[in-house]
């Protein structure tokens, strides 16, 4: 008896000794990322930050263009975002340098990330389980960066034109920290992506047995409440970008069902 549970000590602290390796692998490659990204500041900055304050943003041209083609004038077009971008903290622009460096360098380096994590859950799976899992690693990490392109070029422009633009009156001026302006950003586009993992979510808690699709088509309505509860928190306050924002998500949803069903299905063809 003593034995047995020597040995199931040991097993378990085999474990974390692999999952703390792989843990420092994933920290040291999204470190190399965020020193990279940090080493590019200024043309990233100007590139993929300043640039959205300009109506010449491939968004807000793309929404001007369909605008036209609706014949609906100018009703899409971006007008000018009046944003003047200061630092009023001796240490805000470093740290929000490194904020900026460290999300981008963790975005970067998602797919080595959830390969460590996933190697790591791996070998507790049936083989069965392995090869319905065999894609994993790259279907969520093309979920991922879906969802971080439809942050940035939807959500965060979206979010700095309305908000870029807003004033309670003419007397008060938009004079934006470098701080919130870049935070907004890169939050929401970062926040975009992880929304897009829903589906692989909602397939590995199937393969659990912890959820069903019965329970996803009875809570259907409130998923949908909470999608556009959500989705006004993320976006500008107005209809249409809730709804632009909306549509996505909730379209992963039913997307998520039908992968839970094929699940489903799955095991009880092979319980038959």
């Amino acid at each position: 008896m003593k034995n047995e549970n020597e040995e199931k000590d040991l097993s378990f602290l085999g474990h974390l000794e692999e999952l703390r390796w792989r843990l420092v692998r994933s920290s040291i490659v999204i470190l190399i990322a965020a020193v990279i990204l940090f080493y590019f500041t200024d043309p990233i900055v100007q590139k993929l930050y300043i640039n959205m304050s300009s109506t010449s943003f491939p968004t807000y041209q793309f929404f001007c263009i369909l605008s036209e083609k609706l014949h609906i004038s100018d009703a899409l077009c971006a007008n000018d975002i009046p944003i003047q971008i200061q630092s009023i903290e001796m240490t805000k622009q470093f740290s929000t340098n490194m904020y900026f460096a460290l999300i981008g360098g963790l975005i970067i380096s998602f797919p080595f990330t959830f390969f460590q994590i996933w190697s790591f859950i791996k070998p507790g799976l049936k083989p069965e389980e392995l090869k319905a899992t065999k894609w994993i690693v790259f279907n969520a990490s093309l979920l991922f960066f879906l969802g971080i392109l439809f942050g940035y070029f939807l959500i965060s422009p979206l979010c700095v034109q309305f908000f870029g633009g807003y004033k309670l009156t003419e007397q008060i001026q938009n004079n934006f920290t470098i701080s919130s302006y870049m935070s907004m950003i890169t939050t929401s586009t970062f926040l975009s992506g992880l929304f897009f993992e829903l589906p692989i979510i909602m397939y590995i808690l199937a393969k659990i047995g912890i959820l069903g699709a019965d329970i996803l088509k009875k809570y259907r309505k409130h998923s949908l409440v909470a999608i556009l509860i959500l989705s006004a928190l993320i976006t500008p306050p107005d209809v249409i970008s809730q709804l632009i924002v909306s549509f996505p998500i909730y379209a992963l949803y039913e997307f998520g069902i039908i992968i839970v069903k094929r699940v489903e299905k799955k095991r009880l063809n092979e319980l038959n």
